[in-house]
C-alpha cells in the first residue's frame, strides 16, 4: 500500500474548506472537478452542477486530504459518522480486490471494485465497525 489518506465529505461547503485548507498548508489543487464537469454532467441536478465532485490538495508531508460535497440529489446525506473516509493508495488492482473484500466483510458494499472514468481501480464499503473506506490504483493518470 502507498499511502493512506483522509477523505472528507461536506455538505455543500467543499470549496470554501478546502480554500482555507490550502491557506494553512499551502500548496495548489492537484484535481479539481465538479459535479456538472463529469460524463453526464448535464444530467446533474441543476443546483449540484457547481458542487465539488472530487478535490485533492497535497500535503507537504506526501500525503493528500480530499474531499466533495455530499449532494441530497443522489441520495446522500451527511451525518456525524459518514463526513470522511479512510482511502488507501493500493498498488495494483489485486491488492484493492484483496483489501476490499477482508475489510467490508461483515459490513456494507458501496461500489466494488471497478475501472472509472477518472483513470482508476476503485472500490467503496463500510466495515462492520462503521468505518468508511474507499480503495485507490491509478493505472492512468487523473484528469485534471
Amino acid at each position: 500500500m502507498k499511502a493512506i489518506n483522509p477523505y472528507l465529505n461536506f455538505p455543500g461547503t467543499t470549496e470554501q474548506a478546502f480554500q482555507f485548507y490550502r491557506s494553512v498548508f499551502g500548496g495548489q489543487f492537484a484535481v479539481l472537478q465538479r459535479f456538472g464537469d463529469l460524463p453526464n454532467g448535464d444530467q446533474t441536478p441543476v443546483q449540484d452542477r457547481n458542487m465539488i465532485m472530487h478535490v485533492s490538495l497535497p500535503l507537504p508531508n506526501g500525503s493528500v486530504l480530499m474531499g466533495t460535497d455530499a449532494c441530497e440529489s443522489v441520495g446522500q446525506k451527511l451525518i456525524m459518522g459518514n463526513n470522511f473516509s479512510i482511502s488507501l493508495e493500493c498498488e495494483s488492482e489485486a491488492e484493492v480486490t484483496s483489501l476490499f473484500t477482508a475489510l467490508t466483510a461483515g459490513g456494507k458494499v458501496e461500489m466494488s471494485p471497478q475501472k472509472t472514468f477518472w483513470g482508476a481501480f476503485f472500490a467503496m464499503g463500510t466495515d462492520r465497525f462503521g468505518v468508511q473506506w474507499m480503495f485507490n490504483y491509478q493505472h492512468a493518470p487523473m484528469p485534471a
